[in-house]
């Protein structure tokens, strides 16, 4: 019989504390290949430490966090951040570095050939909706918070890892251009089939989006099913959520 499948992130357990506080808690769940899963909750609920697990920013107190089926604690932390790409709200561009030095990062630090590097870099600022030879030589402050939004999901794409983290990416943006990304990221991920765990406080955002929505709360993922069975759900830790929609 064939070997079943790994699933790309695994977290069995998986808890953190600082000091007496428990910041995860014994969270489990699996992120299949090419899923997007959406992590919703209030502020202090885990969301953030649970992606920082999964990247090795930190290393879980109990349990275990495994990318690829190996646990995160037994990865070369640099070999395992260039596995994932991370999306963070104030994107964290380098400031002195053009569009594309900042895009080509990762690859510059491989070693990747000039034009290798021109190349990706051209072809993914035309993914998340850019023009190349219009923002290639500008520097992050020559953009909008929507461009910089956009060449942010481009680095973290640079050198096509197989996971994706977002934390609350759009959240700092205007409606308008928060639908415009919203729709290009709909695109991208059909497109580039990337396994994606997204941190939202929009309800709206994690039903658009996602292909299954967990619910954090004080540490633990007390729901987790796809957005069918959130809209449908009566269970009192979604009702919330459903009634900040009307």
């Amino acid at each position: 019989m064939p070997e079943p499948k790994l699933s790309p992130i695994r977290l069995e357990g998986a808890t953190y504390r600082i000091g007496r506080a428990t910041l995860v808690s014994d969270l489990t769940v699996d992120v299949e290949a090419g899923e997007t899963l959406m992590l919703v909750g209030r502020s202090g609920s885990g969301k953030t430490t649970a992606l920082r697990l999964i990247n090795r920013l930190l290393e879980p107190s109990g349990g275990q966090v495994l990318v690829e089926g190996r646990s995160t604690i037994e990865w070369d932390p640099i070999a395992l951040r260039r596995k994932i790409g991370y999306v963070i709200q104030d994107v964290g561009l380098f400031p002195h570095f053009t569009v594309e030095r900042n895009v080509t990062l990762v690859p510059t630090l491989e070693g990747w050939p000039e034009e290798k590097k021109q190349q990706r870099c051209d072809e993914l600022l035309r993914i998340v909706g850019l023009e190349p030879a219009e923002l290639n030589g500008r520097l992050p402050h020559q953009l909008s918070g929507g461009q910089r939004q956009r060449v942010g999901v481009a680095r973290a794409l640079a050198a096509d890892p197989p996971i994706l983290l977002m934390d609350e990416p759009f959240g700092a943006l205007d409606p308008i251009t928060r639908a415009e990304i919203q729709r290009e990221f709909l695109a991208m991920r059909k497109k580039l089939g990337k396994t994606i765990v997204f941190v939202t406080h929009d309800v709206r955002e994690a039903l658009l989006l996602g292909e299954r929505i967990g619910v954090m709360e004080g540490g633990r993922l007390v729901w987790l099913g796809d957005p069918e069975e959130f809209r449908a759900s009566g269970d009192p830790r979604v009702r919330p959520y459903l009634e900040s929609l009307l």
